[in-house]
């Protein structure tokens, strides 16, 4: 990928990878539980991991640990209803869950958004990659031993969670997406404190990647560590930057823009040999990206409504109108206890998320909950390479490989 940096070269990097030990060294294989409880696991993994030495021999991912049942839920309630149990899959973005299950079910419903509700979500779904990133990369450092990554990346993103909390009113879970719109435009000045965010957020990206980047201790623990190649990468349904630090550059808002990416220039960083070091380069470089997309979405910021005129079918009507009119009540109390009437038929959409491709896949009988709803979750869909990459790396490794890989378990496990 292009940077201002002379990275290690192939060769390098495979030099750097641990030798096999000589066949007279090797010991009685040990097995070694680690986690749901370990703070490298990054929330409730187990790995079941069997150990000759300090080298994994075979690594097992034990999950469920969180699973609550979100996709029979789905099936118990309305589409309405639905939407805060998609804060608390990825709920490092949530703003980038709402959109994507708010986009599948107007496909359904055939409702198309105004341009100026499109550009509020392309907003806030790229607001949620760069605190998701920085949220990861932080833990990244933390894992392998750089400590201040962590406080400089936290410090960015509560001003992140300030701007969060300005737009929804919540600043953790935050439901602001609306099927056929969002829950209210935005606040007067607004836009202008996102613009000064993105000014003052640059150079200090790049002095947080100054720490690592070169740092002889973090390219220690990361060139050549934990390689997924572009085949296995492809092979084993990885998407998002777990993908492309393997070199393919896949990336649906390039592939099959939604909500209208199709009018902003943005590069799609890729990696060369898939190490750890690789997937760090490139969720460093998408934070650059994010950024470069939100000045765009700022300098040409659309007048006009916030929702779909069909939309009020769906969502709730303004409470002076629910307090004073007696139709708007009547449509109120429907909504609440009916939901939105959804045509029947089957729809699957998914979108570019900052941990990876997630999708939702609904299936409608008619009236206002869904008959069925399944869930394709990025985090879970890059863990399943577990076994085959830590086979053969030190055990210490594993946290580094952990951290790389930059999952949650609320998504994981559902």
């Amino acid at each position: 990928m292009a940077t201002d940096y002379n990275f290690p070269d192939s060769a390098a990097r495979a030099a750097a990878a641990a030798p096999e030990a000589p066949a007279e060294f090797q010991t009685e294989k040990m097995s070694l539980a680690m986690g749901p409880s370990h703070p490298s696991t990054h929330g409730v993994l187990r790995l079941q991991l069997e150990l000759d030495g300090e080298t994994v021999t075979s690594a097992d991912p034990v999950l469920g640990y969180l699973h609550r049942g979100d996709e029979k839920i789905a099936e118990n309630m309305t589409y309405n209803q639905f939407v805060p149990y998609t804060d608390r899959l990825d709920y490092l973005a949530p703003l980038a869950n709402n959109m994507a299950y708010a986009i599948a079910v107007e496909r359904l419903a055939k409702l198309e958004v105004p341009a100026r509700c499109q550009a509020i979500r392309v907003l806030t779904a790229e607001m949620a990659r760069i605190s998701a990133h920085l949220m990861g990369l932080g833990a990244f450092g933390l894992d392998v031993g750089a400590w201040t990554v962590l406080l400089y990346s936290l410090e960015e993103r509560e001003k992140l969670y300030k701007l969060f909390e300005e737009l929804t009113g919540a600043r953790f879970t935050t439901s602001y997406t609306r099927i056929g719109g969002v829950t209210r435009d935005v606040p007067e000045g607004w836009l202008g404190r996102v613009g000064a965010f993105c000014d003052q957020f640059l150079p200090i990206l790049e002095e947080i990647l100054k720490l690592l980047t070169r740092n002889k201790i973090f390219m220690d623990r990361t060139v050549g560590v934990g390689v997924i190649s572009r085949a296995d990468a492809l092979a084993y349904g990885l998407t998002g930057p777990n993908l492309r630090g393997s070199g393919v550059a896949l990336d649906l808002r390039k592939d099959k823009p939604y909500s209208g990416y199709e009018q902003y220039e943005f590069d799609v960083p890729v990696g060369t040999t898939g190490d750890c070091y690789d997937r760090y380069l490139v969720r460093g470089e998408e934070m650059r990206q994010s950024v470069r997309i939100i000045r765009q979405v700022l300098a040409r910021f659309p007048d006009g409504p916030w929702y779909a005129p069909d939309a009020r079918r769906i969502f709730a009507p303004p409470k002076d109108k629910i307090l004073t009119s007696m139709e708007e009540l009547i449509q109120n109390f429907m909504l609440v206890t009916e939901g939105p009437q959804i045509p029947p038929g089957e729809v699957y959409f998914e979108a570019e998320n900052p941990k990876g491709v997630l999708g939702f896949f609904i299936v409608s009988r008619g009236g206002g909950v869904p008959y069925r709803l399944k869930i394709r979750s990025p985090s879970f869909c890059n863990l399943s390479i577990l076994p085959k990459a830590c086979q053969g790396i030190l055990i210490s490794d594993v946290v580094a490989l952990l951290g790389s890989m930059d999952f949650v378990m609320g998504e994981c496990d559902r």
